[in-house]
């Protein structure tokens, strides 16, 4: 009986939800969000909830044109035509070697700084992708999935017991009294793009949650529901996004108006944000906080690590084509993508970890400007491709194309700074 309960549970059909959350939470929320709290106070809390409201639609969009047509948004942006297809292929190759780049180095620093092994962050990237590819390799979704739910459910109380601490830390008052920096200028709309490209997630996750949810319904042979689906969005997407909250806060309450600033070194970035912990906590929380910190950035990785190569072999070979040997070439594919994508991403490092914060910048800045083009996509796929009982209502297409309006202003604004 409680077995029967337990697999008719809403956490037994969570799932691509989480992997979303897990590929949220990571270089976006330790690394820009922390540093946005950090260098400019409480100022920056409205672009952080303006960023996740004005992607929310589109993120959507990708489970519940999976839960409505069994497709994923490749097989979609097909159907939309050459452009649209060939456009989201020309931003995938653009932005993912330098995305899984990003997400690894960080995880690297933050691995040199619990094991203090004297390792240099390419060696412990190269070490940590080798792991990813094993458990991937072995593992397939399923643990993929496992993984994420334990450790978003893990992250979330850890977060948010120490922001409850930095409330009582009396530093509110400095955070609230020193005025923040001007942001209205070249440097710092820079910086409020890369912020918003990656908070909560780029919006090229659309494709992955699609992937992942059309995925999980093969896995447990069940039909695909769209309230299931939308259910399973919102745990993972306002957990992502309540998160990226808090480290903006404890970014805020801890190092704002301390005269002191984030290390663009992946180690010594690593340092400060365990050490940012440990002044809220106690030493106590070193070791926990460190291994709770590697394992979020572990699983950011892991998710971006698994993500593209199921892109490229579902681009190599389309949905619509699957039979039993081409399930077998796209296996091939999805393994080859598992070796390569690494393998570049760790030549990138190579030439830059020494400066990571610049490559987690331009990388989160592409995909803010890649925005726009993928969430017009995934509109027009849901109100024209999906059955008109799942299409969206008329209030939230008028949200939607807000939404989409804000995405365009902010590129506009930071493309007009840039060149003049």
């Amino acid at each position: 009986m409680i077995k029967t309960l337990f697999q008719k549970s809403i956490f037994k059909n969570l799932g691509p939800g989480f992997l979303l959350a897990g590929a949220a939470i990571g270089v976006s929320h330790l690394v820009q969000a922390t540093r946005a709290g950090a260098e400019f106070g409480f100022s920056l809390i409205w672009v952080l909830l303006l960023a996740c409201l004005s992607k929310y639609p589109f993120l959507e969009f990708g489970p519940r044109f999976t839960a409505s047509t069994g497709k994923d948004l490749i097989s979609g942006y097909k159907e939309l035509g050459k452009f649209s297809y060939y456009t989201y292929i020309f931003i995938t190759f653009g932005t993912m070697f330098v995305i899984q780049a990003s997400v690894t180095i960080v995880t690297a620093g933050l691995a040199e700084q619990l094991f203090q092994l004297g390792w240099s962050p390419f060696i412990w990237s190269a070490i940590i992708l080798g792991f990813c590819i094993a458990l991937l390799w072995i593992g397939k979704y399923s643990g993929l999935d496992l993984s994420m739910k334990i450790i978003v459910t893990l992250l979330t109380l850890v977060t948010l017991i120490s922001v409850l601490f930095a409330f009582n830390a009396g530093t509110l008052e400095n955070a609230l009294t020193t005025p923040a920096p001007s942001y209205w200028n070249l440097g710092g709309m820079a910086f409020l793009i890369a912020f918003m490209g990656w908070m909560p997630i780029p919006l090229d996750a659309s494709v992955w949650h699609s992937m992942w949810t059309r995925e999980k319904a093969k896995n447990t042979n069940k039909q695909l529901s769209v309230k299931n689906s939308f259910i399973d969005f919102n745990v993972g997407y306002l957990s992502a996004s309540f998160i990226g909250l808090l480290f903006l806060l404890l970014g805020a309450l801890v190092m704002f108006g301390r005269g002191e600033s984030f290390s663009k070194n992946s180690v010594g970035f690593a340092t400060q944000l365990i050490e940012l912990y440990q002044f809220l906590l106690g030493n106590w929380s070193y070791l926990l906080v460190s291994i709770a910190a590697l394992i979020t950035m572990l699983s950011t990785t892991l998710t971006v690590a698994d993500a593209y190569p199921r892109v490229l072999s579902e681009i190599m070979i389309p949905q619509e084509r699957e039979t039993e040997i081409s399930l077998q070439k796209k296996s091939n594919l999805y393994r080859i993508g598992l070796i390569v994508i690494p393998i570049l991403s760790l030549a990138i490092l190579y030439f830059t970890d020494k400066n990571f914060t610049y490559l987690v910048d331009f990388a989160s800045g592409l995909s803010f400007l890649s925005a726009p083009i993928l969430g017009y996509f995934n509109f027009r796929l849901v109100k024209n491709y999906i059955a008109e009982k799942d299409r969206p209502g008329k209030k939230y297409q008028i949200f939607s194309w807000v939404c989409l309006f804000i995405l365009i202003l902010f590129g506009i604004g930071y493309l007009y700074i840039q060149f003049n």
